[in-house]
């Protein structure tokens, strides 16, 4: 299903637009009547992103993100 929006339109009701694209509708965007774009669905992820191994990192430590007592005490200034 295709569907005709003046430029002003999509720019009040943009997220509105996006949302209906998403679901697979196909909006085209016109300017004084006049087709200037098309809003279309991305295609859907299929397969499981894998890392690349670029920084060679094998092991994250468990309390990697814990508080450092050393930098808060750097910070307050204690």
């Amino acid at each position: 299903m295709t569907r005709n929006v003046s430029l002003y339109d999509a720019k009040t009701q943009l997220s509105a637009l996006v949302e209906a694209a998403a679901k697979g509708e196909e909006i085209v965007i016109c300017k004084n009547g006049v087709p200037k774009a098309r809003l279309t669905p991305l295609p859907r992820v299929t397969r499981k992103r894998t890392p690349a191994g670029a920084l060679k990192v094998t092991y994250i430590a468990d309390d990697f993100d814990d508080v450092d007592p050393e930098i808060v005490k750097m910070f307050e200034g204690v």
